[in-house]
């Protein structure tokens, strides 16, 4: 059976609510939270077929087709149920409204929406400061290190970097090796230089990418 067409009616925590913007996710003790389903949906790109989770109005989850078991399998352990195939509604619109004005080129387009990735203390500092690096530059895992005061962290950065559940919205892609070449990318490195050169042709020229 395809894992977004089940259905499953146990309800799941709702985490509490990410600041929109830059904020990647929200701290771990946050207070009692209320029941939610978790909705699944698709987007179309580019790039192929994108899935992604909503957890109320709170993107949890968001990647290529080829990470949707991993992401799956994310969900599952997260909040304990199996998430259903959502139908329409207006948080689901917002996301994909977000992604094509993105792929259009409106680059800046999936900054305001409510994130929540989860993660322990250190993955989220990784995820915000990932969030703060502009549409057409990039940053090495060593830049990372340092901006989160670890700098000598760049191992676990780029671990924490590529355990990041929401692509595109926390930019993992513009995390590069410190000689310029692209390294790893959950969603296949081809995708990761594809959008590294569309952000780039918006008005972000920068040094020729490596392979």
């Amino acid at each position: 059976m395809d894992p977004l067409a089940a259905a499953d009616s146990q309800p799941a925590p709702t985490p509490a609510r990410a600041r929109a913007g830059r904020s990647a996710a929200p701290p771990e003790h946050a207070a009692a939270r209320a029941t939610q389903a978790i909705a699944l949906a698709t987007a179309p790109s580019p790039l192929g077929e994108i899935s992604f989770a909503l957890s109320g109005d709170l993107l949890c989850v968001l990647g290529f087709e080829v990470q949707r078991d991993q992401l799956l399998a994310r969900l599952g352990r997260r909040f304990k149920v199996h998430p259903a195939r959502a139908a329409e509604s207006p948080v689901i619109a917002r996301v994909r409204d977000a992604l094509a004005r993105y792929f259009a080129g409106e680059l800046r387009a999936l900054e305001a929406l409510p994130l929540d990735g989860g993660g322990t203390h250190f993955q989220t500092a990784v995820w915000s400061a990932l969030r703060e690096i502009p549409a057409g530059e990039t940053r090495s895992y060593g830049q990372i290190a340092a901006r989160i005061g670890k700098p000598r962290a760049v191992r676990a950065v780029g671990l924490a970097n590529g355990k990041n559940p929401i692509a595109l919205a926390v930019p993992c892609h513009r995390v590069i090796g410190a000689d310029g070449s692209l390294t790893g990318y959950a969603g296949g490195l081809e995708r990761k230089r594809w959008l590294l050169e569309h952000e780039r042709r918006q008005g972000r020229p920068d040094e020729p990418l490596k392979d």
